[in-house]
């Protein structure tokens, strides 16, 4: 059995929830949460980041600080989790979908322009599967309009675009570090605010919308209702699982991209013979191995490909239902024929099971059950 995904998970976790539990703040805001901000200071020079409950809310958090509202658009990738176009619905915003590019499956960047109306206050980019957008085009498209841009960087911890880390390279920043992705705390996210303009109010706005982060500081006495916000804080000891995975980075970094080269250097014979297509990554980009994706030639064959994967014990899975063509991008008005490339490869692109404690003879014997497959079809 392969499972689609599995954290890594060591001794040195389990020592620093102990110690979380017993030595530091159960809420959050503890003692490892200070030093997950000193971990990413150090390997990302990231000076101004703030944990979150998800991923998600790190997205809900920029929608509030750029003061989102209803009548407002915001240009976007459909092929994403719902999380990233939740973030500006729920302040009423309205999402203007970008088909993607058939290479990289992020955003292209060539149709941004043609999408900007009057309405358009922000565009929010998806690094998909670890691979930063093209975000200097992007950058000086929405300088051009005023607009703002949010880096959905969730997948792409660790990765570089031109050697500038994402999640840094537009005025927010939002990871995650959810089970499934590269680095963990089970349920947990991050903003990163690349102007520190911005941290005061982000710091109110994760707590309730109130000052109380100046009073930990010991900047006031007391605190008071200053803004709208939620309960965005996570607790210390998801923190202390996150902290003792960024001190295994590199391990975790190598094993990963162990696997995907071995997936791209193996399934290289395949890609020949017209069996499939590999995974594209440009070379501006150095990528954190958080993703290995394959395009098949229609979508019956990559039916039958995951069909027959499990029969074996090796979990795959589609990426995305677009969320132009899903039940509530229909609800939205939008229509399968709005964004073709997207839906196209939607409907043909599989993520392999890819994670740190897999071994090399993992990925050899699903290639060879994909090669098998591949020749029945």
């Amino acid at each position: 059995m392969i499972p689609f995904n599995k954290a890594s998970i060591s001794a040195l976790e389990e020592s620093y929830l102990k110690d979380a539990l017993y030595h530091s703040k159960l809420s959050g805001d503890g003692k490892y949460t200070l030093r997950v901000y000193e971990q990413f200071r150090q390997r990302f020079g990231i000076q101004t980041m703030l944990l979150t409950t998800s991923g998600t809310t790190a997205l809900e958090m920029a929608s509030i600080l750029i003061d989102l509202a209803p009548g407002d658009e915001v240009i976007v990738p459909s092929f994403t989790f719902s999380s990233t176009v939740n973030a500006f619905l729920l302040r009423g915003a309205k999402p203007v979908f970008c088909d993607i590019r058939s290479d990289t499956f992020n955003m292209d960047e060539a149709l941004i322009e043609g999408l900007i109306t009057e309405k358009t206050k922000a565009i929010y980019c998806v690094d998909y599967a670890g691979i930063p957008c093209e975000m200097d085009t992007i950058n000086s498209i929405a300088a051009r309009h005023g607009l703002f841009v949010i880096e959905d960087a969730a997948q792409a911890v660790g990765s570089t675009y031109k050697g500038r880390y994402a999640g840094t390279l537009s005025e927010f920043g939002c990871y995650s570090f959810h089970e499934t992705k590269n680095y963990v705390m089970g349920e947990g996210g991050g903003i990163v605010l690349n102007e520190e303009k911005y941290l005061e109010r982000a710091e109110i706005i994760r707590e309730k919308g109130t000052n109380r982060r100046q009073v930990l500081k010991g900047w006031t006495d007391k605190y008071t209702w200053h803004d709208i916000g939620s309960s965005f804080l996570p607790s210390d000891l998801l923190a202390a699982i996150l902290s003792a995975q960024l001190e295994r980075y590199d391990e975790i970094m190598a094993k990963r991209r162990m696997v995907w080269n071995t997936y791209h250097k193996l399934l290289r014979p395949l890609e020949e013979a017209g069996k499939l297509r590999c995974a594209i990554v440009p070379d501006y980009v150095e990528h954190n191995g958080h993703m290995y994706n394959i395009v098949l030639p229609s979508d019956v064959i990559r039916t039958k490909l995951v069909d027959e994967l499990k029969k074996h014990g090796v979990m795959a899975y589609i990426c995305y239902v677009p969320l132009h063509s899903a039940p509530m991008g229909r609800k939205l008005g939008w229509t399968p024929e709005d964004c073709p490339v997207t839906e196209e490869y939607g409907q043909r692109t599989l993520r392999l099971p890819l994670y740190a404690d897999m071994t090399a003879q993992d990925a050899e014997g699903i290639v060879s059950l994909i090669e098998q497959i591949l020749s029945e079809a």
